[in-house]
């Protein structure tokens, strides 16, 4: 699963993917720094985790992980291939949501690529360019669809989907915007259409609006247009995300304290990300690891015990399980036992987050 970082040139994008990945991306004052995208995959933050770990006490402690990948910045006239355009939409295309750093501060030392700040210019010449290769894409698809509806009357369905979201994307409005039907969202899941990934904005701002974000005009700007798309928006700076970055323990405590800060907001984005995919954790625990498995929410018992090892999931007999809330508060496996809390699943078990899970097997 892949987050792709997007955002014009120079709007804080590859310093927030060197802060996320510590991966050491070059940055710079200038456009078009970024032209290879950087990969780096990073652990997602979870306290349930340290948790387990002080009463368990493992030999090691794993975490669920996301990969970010930070893509070049785009320009007006992408879809036809402007400045990086071309390389930047195949490198979307590969992506399986979108991470989009939006500039909300003014620094005459950072140059803007289109002289001022504007967010939701900003937004919309991605989405513009985005659009107009989700245009292309789809006007090839109903001509496709409608030379097949000769010879099979099923493709008129095929043709209708197409039109329906032709007619959204020339609105203005992204795929991501429509009420799709599962049959119609089943027509268009294959068109890898760019504007139909789910997005999160990242709010890029100064470190003297910290203590206004709620009220900062162009914060508010970004929120009222996610809500257009259903998306969240998480504000953070990204300058003092990247000196966070590289702090640990009690410095970074400290430092948060000193913000007015509980956690980063780069775990923020992280645990965003990791809910944007439509992704969760259960999670096993025993002396020898704690462990945070990665599975699409939905998942049911076997196909999760799948995830350890396919013979789990070949011998699949049940799944004994704690919620983890219910091991916290008794504070031990025994007395979760004693009070009846340890329940047995079998194969139509649909996994919760942050369940904790023994699969018995046989093979």
């Amino acid at each position: 699963m892949k987050i792709g970082i997007v955002g014009l040139p120079n709007v804080g994008k590859s310093t927030m993917f060197n802060a996320i990945t510590n991966a050491g991306a070059e940055c710079a004052n200038y456009p078009f720094c970024t032209i290879e995208p950087n990969v780096g995959m990073c652990a997602v933050p979870d306290e349930r985790l340290d948790n387990l770990t002080k009463m368990y006490e493992p030999e090691k402690t794993t975490h669920a992980v996301v990969e970010f990948v930070d893509i070049a910045g785009l320009v007006k006239g992408a879809s036809k291939g402007e400045g990086l355009g071309n390389q930047f939409l195949s490198h979307i295309r590969e992506v399986d949501s979108i991470c989009e750093v939006v500039r909300c501060f003014e620094d005459s030392n950072i140059v803007h690529v289109d002289g001022k700040i504007e967010p939701l210019r900003d937004i919309e010449t991605i989405n513009l360019e985005l659009i107009l290769a989700d245009i292309e894409t789809v006007s090839k698809r109903i001509e496709k669809a409608k030379k097949m509806l000769k010879a099979d009357k099923k493709y008129a369905f095929e043709v209708e989907v197409f039109e329906k979201v032709k007619k959204v994307l020339e609105e203005g409005k992204t795929a991501r915007t429509i009420d799709f039907t599962e049959e119609e969202f089943e027509v268009v899941k294959d068109a890898y259409l760019l504007t139909i990934k789910p997005i999160l904005y990242i709010a890029n701002i100064s470190e003297e609006q910290i203590t206004s974000v709620d009220t900062d005009k162009f914060v508010n700007e970004v929120r009222e247009h996610a809500k257009t798309e259903n998306a969240k928006v998480i504000p953070l700076c990204v300058k003092i995300e990247e000196e966070l970055s590289s702090l640990e323990g009690e410095d970074k405590k400290e430092m948060l304290e000193a913000l007015g800060l509980e956690e980063s907001g780069l775990d923020k984005v992280i645990k965003a990300s990791y809910d944007l995919l439509g992704l969760m954790s259960f999670l096993t625990a025993g002396k020898p690891e704690v462990r945070a498995w990665t599975i699409k929410k939905g998942t049911k018992a076997p196909d999760a015990a799948g995830k350890i090892h396919s013979d789990i999931q070949r011998g699949f007999i049940r799944a004994e399980i704690v919620s983890y809330d219910d091991l916290m508060r008794e504070g031990s496996m025994n007395a979760v036992k004693e009070k009846g809390l340890l329940r047995s699943e079998g194969k139509d078990y649909v996994m919760q987050d942050g369940d904790i899970v023994l699969f018995r097997f046989n093979v």
